[in-house]
């Protein structure tokens, strides 16, 4: 059996409504969402080779732990 792992504050259910309202979006909607989250001045986007992502989360958990 696949047991599945969220992060704090997360369950199924949360999940299933996000894919559920980007799913809902149209092209324009979802590049307004992008512009949006661009402004926003405590977060980046950045983009990263794939395999990097297992070293990249494992010091985001280490951020949030401490």
């Amino acid at each position: 059996m696949n047991q599945e792992k969220f992060p704090p504050g997360w369950d199924a259910d949360r999940v299933r409504r996000l894919i559920a309202h980007y799913d809902s979006l149209d092209e324009e909607q979802q590049v307004a969402e992008d512009e949006a989250a661009q402004e926003q001045p405590s977060q980046t986007t950045v983009v990263v080779p794939v395999e990097f992502m297992p070293a990249i989360r494992q010091m985001l958990a280490q951020k949030g732990a401490s």
